[in-house]
């Protein structure tokens, strides 16, 4: 392979992309805006749960109860009813998604010792939310339940709960990084699905062809400029994730620079053989858009843990680099991980990147031929 065509494939390739506003405008601003748009619209996390209470003791210890309630973020209590009809009214219509009925011998049981329970009705119609609603009850319940006067006998087990790595469990914090992951997966194949078969449709490709260039130095010099644009991507998207969605960055810049260029050659290269295969840009944007949004997406860990899905989709999974790559990000950003934690991701992405443009350069020897 020699440098010097590989410097003039890549000069020639870059003239392009410059020629091409809209080619420019996809490779800078689609990631911001993704990135932007994907980072505030998705969030696991439940707040301002609209509340309305029904107080049948209406004492002191009821009303602290529902004072509890309201001073946390994830409640709000809209409305305090006086029947159990209008609960079923406000559920039904959507307008809260939880009621308080606290009976009214609440206080009573509460002074003389006794168990006191009250009610918690939630709407199961979003079990996720639901789910989420009741924990937040449990722990609003057993603090305030500390609190109470008659709280004297001290339990045998405490749990104290800590978590490491993000403390207040903030779901941007993982959220964003994996989406830097799906973001650039779809980027990287896309930007470069169009350059073989761009040639291919102006003609130009037997131009190249009959020149000396030699395939891997064709192949390597269109992946370059690409490089330098994802490149640019990752550091913008690393950016706004720390400075615009506040996501901590713990680890080693310079290892989620050189972590990302494992992830960026593996996925130009599968764009290069899309657009080897596809012979049309249109096609090539289309299966690249299929082959890495929907299994970034699914099936990296980014949205679902893979350890619950069924063995034949964990299988899969092995298949997709975004996977290594939403692990890479996670440990560097949230733990600090170093490279003796992350090598077995790092060295299943390179051998994708390696595996995928070897079969790059084979399947353009067959076209030439």
């Amino acid at each position: 392979m020699k440098l010097l065509r590989v410097k003039a494939i890549a000069k020639k390739e870059l003239i392009q992309i410059l020629r091409d506003p809209l080619s420019l405008a996809m490779a800078f601003l689609m990631p911001v805006m993704l990135l932007f748009i994907f980072g505030y619209a998705i969030t696991l996390d439940v707040n301002n749960l609209k509340t309305v209470v029904y107080d049948r003791d209406r004492s002191s210890l009821s009303r602290g109860l529902v004072e509890r309630f309201s001073a946390s973020d994830y409640f709000t209590v809209i409305d305090h009813v006086s029947e159990p009809g209008a609960i079923d009214a406000y559920l039904d219509s959507g307008r809260a998604v939880l009621a308080l009925s606290v009976p009214g011998d609440f206080s009573r049981n509460v002074l003389t010792g006794k168990q006191a329970e009250f009610q918690v009705i939630v709407d199961g119609s979003d079990s996720n939310t639901a789910t989420i609603a009741l924990g937040y009850v449990t722990a609003v319940t057993e603090r305030y339940s500390r609190e109470l006067p008659a709280s004297t006998v001290v339990p045998l087990i405490e749990t104290r709960v800590r978590a490491w790595y993000n403390a207040e469990l903030e779901s941007r914090n993982y959220i964003v990084p994996g989406l830097i992951a799906v973001i650039m997966a779809v980027i990287a194949a896309l930007l470069t699905s169009l350059t073989i078969a761009r040639e291919w449709e102006r003609g130009t490709m037997e131009q190249l062809i009959s020149t000396p260039v030699k395939t891997p130095e064709l192949i390597t010099g269109k992946l370059v400029p690409y490089f330098f644009i994802g490149f640019i991507d990752v550091a913008l998207s690393v950016l706004m994730a720390v400075f615009i969605f506040s996501v901590p960055l713990r680890g080693s810049v310079l290892l989620l620079a050189a972590l990302s260029s494992l992830f960026l050659f593996g996925g130009l290269s599968l764009g290069i053989l899309i657009s080897i295969a596809a012979k049309s840009q249109l096609v090539a944007s289309q299966v690249a858009m299929v082959v890495t949004f929907l299994p970034a997406f699914l099936l990296s860990g980014f949205m679902y843990t893979i350890a619950n899905m069924p063995p034949p989709l964990q299988a899969v999974t092995y298949f997709i680099p975004a996977r290594y790559f939403v692990t890479i990000l996670k440990g560097i950003f949230l733990k600090g991980s170093t490279l003796p934690f992350l090598v077995t991701e790092s060295l299943l992405l390179a051998v994708f990147g390696l595996g995928v443009f070897f079969l790059a350069n084979r399947k353009f020897k067959k076209r030439v031929a």
